[in-house]
């Protein structure tokens, strides 16, 4: 990690592409979503409360359309503002997630002040030398079966500062750091089998066990961990080889120079005091800790973000910083992922415009519509597609069952198909395009850590996407026809 934390990959040349910054491609998508407000026609559905989900859902054959609210040009200034809190009521959207990154931030500038990170990487790299590779297919699984049983998501944003650099050492590049993360943990999440947040809401607003489809379910998240895991390890053999194959050779020295405290000549024999020894004990406590709260405890943005912050005060005094230095490093290392906080909140801001538009309910309705009369293969692969396109505009999981969920589960009925394949199309489709969608804060927060162009990430990830697309439609055809 460089202790350099002030300086930002848009200043950097060798980092700039001609493609737009997340920053311009999401505020293109508040206006182009704005636009559509003025063209959908406006429309809801009547709404009840369902104990069993904890939410409001909608209720089938209840559409209308109602009185329009067009989003204009003030409203477009201030959705990147409503994204982080609702101006009128000051509901919380995504203000919790950007304090989290903010502190997770000022945690990992403490901890890289100490120079344990750095150091204990290096003697990481001389311990695993010859067997670096195996690193991909084992953390691409322990990230795989977080999204899987409790849909793994924004937690992984801790963890992209701190891989990137071991993967970078290892003689890999950033999007090697980056896939073994959001690929991870996302193709957990495409194939759930127990996410409370996917799987569970999405079952119960269907009118079903959680259970029913288990078994399609797993075959699917097994079928794509193994190749997402391949697909990942060839390219980190390719580039390992001949780093020019990289989709980011062109960024690689300053890639090196921001991960990497010491760059490519460091010294290679640096062995860890006492104190870092501590350190990172202490690091590694903090991240078990988390994955304890949340997975087991209910904790959430503000108790995670409460817990790095502690966590940097007691490294800062483990490690002897001194109150400035402990108040610098943690300043320093929020303005370090403050791009990231802001990227967050103009994401939510897309959702904004269009729920205030009113246009979410009018989408929904025309996708019942389309869904009438069609044959067993037919309808699952359309209600697949149709949960692709709703899934740019819901990233949310949980978001996306309880408005998709009551409507569409029902007209499997008439088609001949389980219930259940409808709950397995959806999360399979809304897990698909969580890979790339530009609406989701953890792609593009993830991608802003790591210090990799949009763009970059479509070329990477591309012939993946066409893979696991085909393959989910395969075992969904197949589901529909026994």
């Amino acid at each position: 990690m460089s202790d350099q934390t002030n300086e930002k990959p848009e200043q950097s040349p060798e980092l700039s592409t001609r493609f737009p910054t997340a920053y311009s491609i999401l505020f293109l998508l508040i206006v182009f979503v704005a636009a559509l407000t003025w063209i959908i026609p406006a429309g809801k559905y009547d709404r009840a409360m369902n104990e069993e989900v904890g939410r409001e859902i909608a209720v089938a054959g209840t559409y209308a359309q109602v009185d329009p609210n067009p989003q204009g040009f003030w409203d477009v200034l201030l959705a990147p503002v409503a994204g982080f809190y609702d101006p009128e009521s000051y509901a919380a959207n995504a203000i919790d997630v950007a304090l989290f990154v903010l502190f997770l931030g000022g945690f990992l500038g403490v901890v890289n002040a100490t120079g344990a990170i750095d150091t204990g990487i290096k003697t990481a790299m001389l311990r695993m030398k010859g067997r670096e590779i195996w690193m991909i297919p084992i953390l691409m699984s322990l990230f795989a079966v977080g999204g899987t049983t409790y849909g793994m998501a924004e937690e992984t944003l801790a963890f992209y500062a701190i891989l990137i650099p071991v993967i970078i050492a290892a003689g890999y590049d950033a999007i090697t750091g980056v896939a073994i993360i959001l690929i991870g943990a996302g193709i957990g999440v495409l194939g759930s089998t127990i996410n409370p947040f996917a799987t569970v809401i999405a079952a119960n607003a269907a009118g079903i066990p959680f259970t029913d489809g288990l078994v399609l379910r797993l075959a699917i998240f097994v079928g794509g961990l193994v190749i997402c895991a391949a697909y990942v390890m060839r390219y980190a053999r390719r580039v390992k080889a001949d780093p020019a194959r990289s989709v980011v050779a062109k960024q690689a020295q300053a890639h090196r120079r921001i991960f990497l405290q010491a760059g490519a000549g460091g010294d290679q024999t640096a062995t860890l005091t006492g104190t870092q020894n501590i350190v990172l004990v202490l690091f590694a406590i903090t991240f078990v800790v988390m994955i304890w709260g949340v997975s087991s405890q209910g904790w959430w943005m503000a108790r995670m973000s409460a817990l790095f912050f502690g966590s940097a005060i007691l490294i800062g005094l483990v490690a002897r910083l001194g109150e400035k230095k402990l108040t610098g490093s943690f300043v320093d290392g929020a303005k370090d992922l403050l791009g990231v906080a802001l990227v967050v909140g103009l994401a939510r801001g897309i959702v904004v415009i269009m729920e205030q538009g009113l246009i979410a309910d009018t989408i929904l309705n025309s996708a019942e519509q389309s869904l009438g009369g069609l044959g067993e293969i037919a309808f699952i692969n359309l209600m697949f597609w149709i949960e692709i396109g709703m899934s740019f505009f819901v990233p949310s999981s949980s978001g996306l069952a309880v408005l998709s969920m009551p409507i569409l589960a029902p007209l499997a009925d008439f088609a001949g198909v389980g219930r259940d394949l409808v709950v397995t199309a959806y999360q399979s489709a809304n897990g698909l395009v969580n890979l790339i969608n530009p609406t989701f804060a953890v792609v593009i927060g993830g991608l802003a850590i790591g210090r990799v162009s949009y763009d970059r990430w479509l070329v990477f990830i591309w012939p993946l996407l066409l893979i696991l697309l085909i393959f989910v439609s395969a075992l969904l055809s197949l589901a529909a026809l026994v």
